[in-house]
C-alpha cells in the first residue's frame, strides 16, 4: 500500500501539470498532418500513429526529441522549437483522439 502511494506521488510528479488545450494542440498539429495524418493516424508504414496515445507518453517523446535524446532526423528539428506549453497541448490534442479498433 505504501509503495504505492508512492509511485503515485513520482508518477504525478514526473511530467509537471500544465493547463493542456486540445484545440490549440490541434491547431499546432497542422504541421503533423503531413506524416501522422490529420487526424493522428498515418498512412506512412514507418511513421507512428498518435491518435489515442497517452498524452503523458507524447510530452515525454517530444521532450526526448526536443533536448536530442531521442533522435530522428525529422522530429529532432520538429520538436527543437517546441515549448513546454505547445508540447502539452499537442499531447492534449492526440490523446483526445478516440479510436475504435472495430471500425473499418
Amino acid at each position: 500500500m505504501r509503495s504505492a502511494a508512492v509511485i503515485a506521488a513520482l508518477v504525478a510528479t514526473a511530467i509537471p501539470a500544465a493547463a493542456q488545450d486540445a484545440a490549440a494542440g490541434r491547431a499546432k498539429a497542422q504541421a503533423c498532418n503531413v506524416c501522422h495524418g490529420p487526424l493522428g493516424v498515418s498512412t506512412a508504414p514507418d511513421t507512428p500513429h498518435l491518435a489515442g496515445q497517452p498524452a503523458i507518453y507524447l510530452v515525454r517523446q517530444l521532450r526526448a526529441y526536443r533536448s536530442g535524446e531521442r533522435k530522428h532526423e525529422v522530429m529532432s528539428v520538429i520538436a527543437k522549437p517546441l515549448t513546454d506549453a505547445e508540447i502539452e497541448d499537442l499531447s492534449a490534442w492526440f490523446a483526445s483522439i478516440k479510436i475504435d479498433a472495430n471500425r473499418p
